[in-house]
């Protein structure tokens, strides 16, 4: 019964993880676009004559920034499905029984 409750424990221990690499992740990468974005446009407002330069720029750190987040969830995702803590805990039941 000590195995179930500590497995039990490191799921939901990783659930509030993927909880927060997911939704700190989005927060980030939504402030970093924002923040970017808004001074793209007074750059562009300042130079209307670099605009072609400036928002092919600006897309290559667009697509850096939503790269990050992206990583993120699938390091998250990685640990909702094929949970390597889970395996920890199975083993070291499996330890203690042959004891």
């Amino acid at each position: 019964m000590e195995v179930i409750a500590h497995l039990a424990q490191v799921q939901s221990l990783t659930a509030i993880a993927i909880g927060l690499i997911i939704g700190l992740g989005a927060l980030g990468a939504c402030i970093g676009i924002g923040i970017m974005g808004s001074k793209f446009l007074e750059a562009a407002a300042r130079q209307p004559e670099l605009v072609p330069l400036l928002q092919g720029r600006m897309f290559l750190l667009a697509g850096l920034i939503d790269a990050a987040f992206l990583i993120g969830v699938a390091l998250a995702m990685y640990f909702a499905v094929g949970n390597p803590l889970l395996t920890v805990v199975q083993k070291a039941a499996v330890a203690a029984a042959g004891h």
